[in-house]
């Protein structure tokens, strides 16, 4: 069903470093294609968004980033970047690839992966090599109170050039809003997605805040951008019954402020009960978000 690609990238300072390109072909030849990047604490596992996209004749692709799921090797940290720019050269390999044989290629991408993809679209303006952006709950701020951020951005010392962990704690709450064995309905790796999530570095958190700073400054990404996010925003240390109807990761508020620095060509849109990851949503919640994917791809993406 899916066809997996390795590919081999330049050394970084843990080492040799690899990211992973899966692929799943609709069931006739087609010119139009759709990759997915994945947020924090996590990787590609959400075959019903694969299935979405081939059932309309659309390749699907996603992209384990480096020090993620099937990309993790065993010497690395996970997660671990001095910069979110580290991610362009396997972003690019990817597209790359992809288009040898796509006219047409949409970015689909999740939390930590929609920051990145935004700064990556704005680097490459001009180009054509993609033809829209779809960002689903891209992490564009931090949920954290203010003296949090303060000290989040106080890392812009020698220490965020350090790999060490910062002693914040970690809840459960979105983990057992999702896994089976839990209080949701998805089966995934418990061991490259965590209930808990991966350790907070301040080389990584430093590195989140300038590429925050650099998009509160604005973009100019130079095609369509569909922003997704939910309605509501929870946060909570100990899991209740609202964290299944509601962002307990990011402030939607957050996502739909910032969403009009990306470029000229944005719309934004909030998803009634959603979680973090909005295609992980009850059932009616994520019909909803495909069909707005469908509507936006139908009006702005697609060439004729």
């Amino acid at each position: 069903m899916y066809e997996i690609t390795v590919l081999h990238l330049p050394d970084d300072f843990e080492g040799e470093v690899v990211a992973t390109l899966v692929a799943r072909r609709a069931a006739s030849p087609t010119r139009r294609a759709v990759l997915y990047l994945h947020g924090f604490t996590d990787y590609f596992f959400q075959d019903h968004l694969a299935e979405h996209y081939v059932q309309r004749g659309i390749d699907f692709y996603a992209l384990d980033l480096r020090k993620y799921g099937r990309s993790l090797l065993p010497h690395q940290t996970r997660g671990l970047i001095r910069s979110v720019t580290d991610y362009f050269p396997e972003i690019d390999e990817a597209v790359r690839i992809v288009r040898q044989d796509h006219d047409e290629l949409t970015i689909n991408a999740h939390s930590t992966g929609g920051l990145i993809t935004s700064l990556w679209a704005d680097r490459v303006r001009g180009r054509g090599l993609v033809q829209g952006l779809a960002l689903n709950s891209p992490f564009f701020d931090l949920n954290v109170s203010g003296p949090m951020r303060v000290a989040a951005d106080l890392l812009q010392t020698p220490l965020s050039y350090t790999r060490r962990a910062l002693p914040l704690g970690s809840s459960t709450v979105y983990g057992q809003s999702l896994h089976r064995t839990e209080q949701g309905e998805w089966d995934y790796d418990l061991e490259l997605k965590p209930l808990k999530g991966f350790s907070v570095h301040a080389m990584w958190l430093a590195a989140i805040r300038r590429a925050q700073r650099r998009l509160h400054d604005g973009l100019a990404v130079d095609v369509p951008v569909l922003v997704l996010a939910s309605s509501t925003g929870l946060r909570v240390r100990d899991f209740v019954p609202e964290a299944r109807s509601a962002d307990v990761v990011l402030d939607p508020g957050h996502i739909a402020r910032w969403s009009t620095s990306l470029g000229p060509h944005v719309t934004c849109v909030r998803i009634t009960d959603g979680l973090h990851d909005l295609v992980l949503s009850a059932e009616p919640v994520r019909k909803q978000v495909f069909a707005e994917l469908d509507r936006w791809m139908n009006a702005y993406v697609h060439q004729t």
